[in-house]
């Protein structure tokens, strides 16, 4: 017999389909701008397809090796921040969810309240300038974002609702509490870990504040930090006569500038979505 199609499910298809479009229109755009000549841009605006194609914009940004050098920056500072982010995010909801004595209760107070106040930019500035010494170091990028109190709640969430089983049968073994956790509660948190890495990583990804408070050097500049300093200096230039500066593709580059910037991202997602789906998911229903 042939299945019933319910009207929900129509319903529900033609819904995420039209947000998909919608979703998709905006990068499709900007894409098809950022090879669309200065010209074409400036009198008739955006266009689905890029007529007359140009690479002007792209041969401007990566026209000598600042904007690689960024992207390595850029990279080292996501890929490093992530991993030790995951680390101590995972161990400090593992000692909370797990509820050890004497250390659980203060580690979960502690770590929940930065979620309420801060110490402000000045302590911040001091402490990494005067007393950690990190000046022009990508550490200091790294570290003020090193552990997010919401994400460690949502780890502990998780946490929790492991298989008490499976942990009390590794103690009867003799198993001790760091090779459970190791051995038996971060494989089973894959999901979550995905979850958390892909917001870290996105985090990372897009940091420039510190970097400007930070950082000094422009072979240490992260690619965020540089593409703002050349749209400053690409803006600028346009305001400029055109006897003294030549006219600079400002339109073109702010949306391939924007092109450059959200495509690792965009494509980490697809490599995430499997744990992605499941991590948001879970604890939803429990039973």
């Amino acid at each position: 017999m042939r299945r019933r199609v319910e009207p929900f499910t129509v319903v529900s298809v033609v819904g995420v389909t039209l947000f998909a479009v919608a979703c998709l229109i905006p990068f499709w755009m900007i894409l098809a701008g950022s090879l669309t000549s200065e010209s074409k841009l400036s009198i008739s605006g955006y266009s689905f397809f890029p007529k007359p194609f140009s690479l002007d914009a792209y041969e401007t940004i990566f026209t000598g090796p600042a904007v690689l050098s960024a992207y390595r920056t850029s990279a080292f500072i996501t890929i490093v921040g992530t991993a030790i982010s995951l680390a101590a995010t995972s161990g400090i909801a593992w000692v909370i969810a797990r509820r050890l004595p004497y250390i659980s209760k203060p580690l979960a107070i502690f770590t929940y309240i930065p979620m309420l106040f801060t110490g402000g930019l000045v302590p911040l500035y001091l402490l990494v300038t005067q007393y950690l010494k990190l000046q022009n170091n990508l550490f200091a990028v790294i570290l003020p974002l090193l552990v997010a109190p919401f994400l460690v709640f949502i780890q502990v969430s998780f946490f929790r609702q492991l298989p008490e089983e499976i942990l009390e049968s590794a103690r009867v073994d003799g198993a001790s509490e760091l090779r459970i956790f190791f051995q038996i509660g971060l494989p089973l948190s894959k999901p979550i870990l995905a979850v958390i890495g892909l917001f870290y990583a996105v985090t990372y990804w897009n940091e420039w504040f510190h970097a400007l408070l930070f950082i000094s050097e422009p072979d240490k500049y992260p690619l965020q930090l540089l593409l703002q300093n050349l749209i400053s200096s690409v803006t600028n230039a346009a305001t400029l006569p055109q006897s003294t500066a030549q006219a600079a593709p400002v339109y073109q580059i702010r949306l391939a500038l924007t092109a450059v910037t959200i495509g690792p991202i965009l494509l980490a997602y697809p490599f995430a979505q499997r744990y992605f789906v499941k991590g948001l998911t879970l604890g939803a229903t429990k039973g």
